[in-house]
């Protein structure tokens, strides 16, 4: 598949489950033919079942759906919750489905990692938001800070084709597309101009770094990233430290109050490297960040499933959206800023980690550990993931039923 810049597109920035959830909801409702959803992870608690319901919904009025899910993200839906949906005609597949070890997950690496849905072939949502109720902002403090957008114009036919083209078996969606492919006249005309990347572990194993490196080159006055998992490579380093070097405003942030408390301990091995270099570091404490999103000067920015850490940037299955426009970049400014100067604390040089022999040779270490982590993930037994569909549940004969109503009708006992 080939994809480049299209224009004419409207994008609308979410904000954590609170908006996100009505929006996909509502638009899986008004469906017309076409459900495709793909997330990393899918829990059955409040808000999984609203997705089970809007689901089932919409099969039950006629309209095609089929879900992705990843084993390793979403290995505990029961059998029921799943069947329902199966038995309604849901195409409903795993991405490596393994079994546990000792109770274990086994599937860590090369993870599906995407959050899409595309509703026909008018509008699409992209992001890092996941379904389940942490998403939401009264579930507490352990709530989570994240980002999607929703789209509508010619790039969301973009974003069709990927999804078609990473399924199997899509001949006749396929077919249904081009039939009804009317990208152009059926959209609303938006001024963004919009790029649907992906990485994936086969010919665009760096695109979304590669997004990355050149913003953060050709930046002028000021660049803004909120990165849940944050521990890159060193050119992504580099590149961060040059650009503040001549006199970019880098503002990077990280996470304070991680859900993985080994984040906050990796991305505290950079923070010598980064601030000595200019960069401005800030550590996000009203609650757990998950986002991933990125501004560049007035123009530029970037949301999707992408963290910058080896997993995202090296073996995970991951999608972002590019943004070229002006009132979307000021959008997400207007998000970000305020949460710098409220929740945010600015990592100094007394907060840094003293420079001893032994804490400079835990972070070479450690950093080196992480920086070669996915070619050490490639020494391991080596396994192709593989697409699995959940076939739907038995039905009982036909034959046989109609034999028991004849006979019930007859006056004979079963």
């Amino acid at each position: 598949m080939k994809t480049g810049w299209r224009e004419g597109n409207q994008i609308q920035l979410l904000e954590n489950g609170d908006q996100y959830y009505p929006a996909v909801f509502h638009a899986i409702e008004h469906a017309e033919q076409k459900i495709i959803l793909e997330t990393f992870i899918w829990f059955e608690d409040a808000v999984g079942k609203q997705l089970h319901a809007a689901l089932l919904a919409a099969a039950h009025r006629g309209i095609a759906a089929e879900v992705l899910l990843d084993g390793y993200g979403s290995p505990d839906l029961s059998d029921s919750f799943v069947e329902e949906l199966t038995a309604a005609g849901i195409v409903f597949r795993y991405y490596d489905p393994r079994p546990r070890l000792f109770g274990m997950r086994t599937n860590l690496f090369r993870r599906m990692h995407r959050k899409i849905v595309v509703i026909d072939d008018r509008i699409a949502f992209v992001g890092g938001i996941n379904y389940s109720a942490e998403h939401m902002s009264d579930y507490g403090p352990e709530a989570k800070q994240d980002y999607a957008v929703r789209v509508e114009g010619p790039i969301v036919v973009d974003i069709l084709t990927f999804v078609l083209e990473n399924l199997p078996g899509q001949s006749a969606v396929r077919r249904w597309w081009r039939r009804h492919h009317r990208a152009v006249e059926n959209h609303r005309p938006g001024e963004a101009q919009a790029l649907f990347v992906w990485r994936d572990n086969e010919e665009h194993r760096d695109d979304i770094e590669r997004h990355y490196l050149k913003m953060l080159a050709q930046a002028k006055r000021e660049v803004i990233i909120a990165n849940a998992y944050f521990f890159p490579g060193y050119r992504l380093l580099h590149a961060l430290r040059k650009a503040a070097r001549r006199g970019v405003r880098v503002k990077l942030i990280v996470q304070g109050e991680p859900d993985i408390p080994i984040v906050k301990v990796g991305a505290r091995l950079l923070y010598n490297y980064l601030v000595k270099g200019g960069v401005h570091v800030y550590e996000y404490h009203r609650k757990p960040l998950h986002g991933k999103v990125a501004l560049m000067d007035d123009h530029w920015a970037t949301v999707g499933s992408s963290n910058l850490d080896p997993l995202s940037l090296s073996l995970n299955l991951e999608a972002n959206l590019i943004i070229h426009d002006r009132a979307f970049n000021q959008i997400l400014r207007d998000n970000l800023t305020p949460i710098i100067a409220q929740d945010c604390q600015r990592v100094d040089e007394s907060m840094l980690p003293r420079r001893t022999w032994w804490n400079l040779t835990k972070s070479v270490l450690a950093f080196h550990f992480l920086r070669h982590f996915p070619a050490l993930v490639g020494w391991l037994p080596a396994h192709t993931p593989r697409l699995t569909e959940v076939e739907p549940p038995a039905q009982p004969a036909i034959e046989t039923q109609d034999r028991i109503q004849t006979e019930d009708a007859g006056g004979k006992t079963r």
